[in-house]
């Protein structure tokens, strides 16, 4: 649990800075897979600070899913927005609401009731179809952002987001369905090319959420994509249990947790509104 939440706090440090460059970018094609958009934000240092945190993240949250279940370090990564709004108002001066700390809060609470009632992740490693299925969702997911680069506003926005979050979830997923780290099953395993490439359609997705529309809507579609289907894989499929007899108290944590997220959605732009504020009171000094 130490390094879901780890990674929560590098995940939610990471998506401060790559709102910034996001927003701070020429679009490309302008669809929702920018492949040239992407290709331009890299060259920002925020982008790539955000990028050096996502890869310690990606490193702690694979050591808890080879120990947790899924749902428990899905929830936990979804409490990285809590992270980014505690940031926010301290670093980038950005105002919380009451009812916004009482979000953190309730995230906060969630996870502690998660971390009391989760048991070990399962013992199942899936099925050959359960892999084959998590490769087609991975594909599946640059079908969603070409298509949601059509839409309008906050629609676009929060496709995007929900397709980032699939991308990222099955991330989560394909961790667990890689048993055998040789280099034959890695390249025999349809998970591993699931892992590549729903955590490089997930980037490409996000990265065009943040750069223009409602950064709110975007990242509420993430944290749903992100968690709730991850965490039914990993109960229905994969063995994931809680500890005996607490099974009501791990749902009711994860659902706090990802209500509590969902509610600290717009700090996924957190740092586009410091950093407007910050000018705004250098230019009226």
């Amino acid at each position: 649990m130490v390094c879901a939440l780890g990674s929560a706090v590098c995940f939610g440090t990471a998506s401060v800075l790559q709102a910034v460059a996001a927003r701070a970018t020429e679009a490309g094609s302008g669809s929702g897979v920018d492949t040239v958009l992407l290709v331009r934000v890299v060259r920002q240092w925020r982008y790539l600070a955000g990028l050096a945190l996502d890869g310690l993240g990606f490193l702690l949250e694979l050591v808890a899913l080879r120990s947790l279940p899924i749902y428990a370090v899905g929830a936990a990564l979804a409490a990285s927005l809590a992270v980014t709004a505690v940031t926010a108002s301290r670093v980038l001066r950005v105002r919380l609401s009451g009812i916004e700390w009482a979000a953190v809060a309730v995230v906060c609470g969630g996870l502690a009731l998660l971390a009391l009632a989760s048991g070990s992740e399962g013992s199942g490693t899936g099925s050959t179809a359960l892999r084959v299925g998590v490769l087609c969702v991975a594909a599946g997911v640059l079908a969603i952002g070409a298509a949601a680069g059509r839409l309008p506003g906050r629609a676009r926005a929060a496709t995007l987001g929900l397709g980032a979050g699939l991308g990222f979830g099955v991330v989560e997923v394909a961790v667990r369905l890689i048993d055998d780290l040789s280099l034959p099953a890695l390249l025999t395993n349809p998970a591993s090319y699931a892992l590549l490439l729903g955590g490089g359609a997930a980037f490409l997705l996000l990265t065009s959420a943040l750069h223009r529309g409602s950064v709110t809507a975007a990242t509420a579609g993430m944290v749903i994509g992100e968690t709730l289907g991850p965490a039914w894989v990993g109960v229905a499929w994969l063995g994931d249990t809680t500890r005996p007899g607490l099974l009501p108290l791990a749902v009711a944590g994860f659902t706090l947790a990802v209500l509590g997220a969902l509610a600290l959605a717009r700090f996924g732009e957190a740092g586009v509104e410091g950093e407007a504020e910050t000018e705004g009171e250098s230019g009226t000094g």
